[in-house]
């Protein structure tokens, strides 16, 4: 069985070793969502991951809805991205950009008072950040059939220009209760035509962005990111084994380079997720590598390849605070604790001052 420090290929990026870098929102860029130079130190300082999944990079204004993150809509976002991307290349990794889409969690302080798009005409519980403090969610209105072409189109655009900007691929953002995932469960997704309804019409949207994002980029450079198993946002399904095993199948027809999962642990009386792990069948649908993530230490990631669960593990929070994070995980060196006080600061404090393991 391969070790964490053992090579994977995923499409056509070669990873050095099977420890991954998580998506994660950090909130750096400034408030037009242009990328800033402290992101470079960021990510060229945790170069050593296997592959870097970036933070969640919105596709459009309409699909933007969390201050200070970054985007990959306009010239001067894609232009700012190449010094991140080139900072990685040089200490001797690989990044990809993840597109998102944050649909009915985009609060209309962010579209000049319009209302956000959905699946369907719903409102996500809880608060939406926005430069105001946190605001309660407003009521989204649904997209209308002629209008997914344009989303779709958006996704394309995305794509291309994360490659512009150096990024060695792309992930999509299916997860997490966003825009693809209001249309793939049926809690939130109410249509009646051909993207809504039965399973085969609510995986729609989330083939057709897949195809347009690899005809765009290549299969080989596109990933996708999942979260099958509970809640995400007020966003959940009645038969999520179901779903996500036929979206796995199609994904893997369209010969992607990998999935990432995002399943929250499970301790055989149900812990945290909301039922027995969707993963593995997931695993037994798709064809490429499968990608696990949330809550892995080294010891149950190591496991999880030794069991043939995953063939790679991404990790956030402990990635976060150890820029370094591979190279302790293979000596057993002790880990920092993270800062969740600044996990979304616009600062160098709890970003790029995590100090590495001492050598020598």
């Amino acid at each position: 069985m391969p070790l964490l420090s053992s090579p994977l290929r995923l499409g056509a990026i070669e990873a050095p070793n099977r420890v991954f870098m998580a998506p994660l929102t950090r909130a750096r860029a400034t408030r037009d969502h242009v990328p800033t130079a402290i992101m470079a130190d960021y990510y060229a300082q945790r170069a050593g991951a296997g592959l870097i999944v970036s933070e969640a990079t919105a596709i459009s204004r309409e699909g933007m809805g969390w201050p200070f993150a970054p985007g990959l809509w306009t010239a001067a976002q894609v232009e700012a991205w190449k010094p991140v991307t080139a900072a990685v290349h040089r200490a001797g990794g690989r990044i990809v950009a993840q597109l998102w889409h944050m649909g009915r969690l985009v609060h209309p302080d962010f579209l000049d008072g319009a209302p956000p798009v959905s699946a369907s005409a719903t409102t996500a519980p809880a608060h939406a950040h926005t430069y105001d403090g946190k605001k309660p969610y407003e009521a989204a209105r649904a997209l209308a059939r002629d209008e997914i072409a344009g989303v779709v189109d958006d996704f394309g655009t995305g794509a291309a220009n994360a490659m512009a900007a150096g990024f060695d691929g792309v992930q999509i953002h299916a997860a997490n209760g966003y825009l693809i995932d209001q249309f793939l469960r049926d809690g939130t997704n109410l249509r009646d035509d051909d993207y809504g309804g039965p399973v085969a019409n609510r995986i729609r949207l989330l083939t057709d962005v897949t195809r347009r994002v690899a005809d765009t980029v290549g299969a080989d450079r596109t990933g996708v990111r999942l979260s099958p198993n509970g809640e995400r946002q007020g966003t959940n399904d009645s038969d999520p084994e179901t779903l996500f095993v036929a979206a796995a199948r199609e994904l893997s027809a369209l010969g992607i380079a990998f999935i990432e999962v995002r399943e929250p642990g499970f301790d055989g009386t149900f812990g945290k997720a909301e039922r027995a792990p969707i993963a593995p069948a997931i695993r037994a649908a798709f064809d490429g590598p499968l990608v696990l993530n949330s809550d892995y230490r080294g010891d149950t990631a190591q496991a999880a390849l030794d069991e043939g669960r995953a063939d790679a593990i991404t990790f956030g929070r402990t990635f976060l605070a150890n820029p370094d994070l591979p190279e302790r995980l293979a000596k057993g060196i002790a880990l920092n604790p993270d800062d969740a006080a600044t996990w979304y600061t616009q600062g160098h404090e709890g970003y790029t001052d995590y100090p590495r393991a001492a050598t020598g």
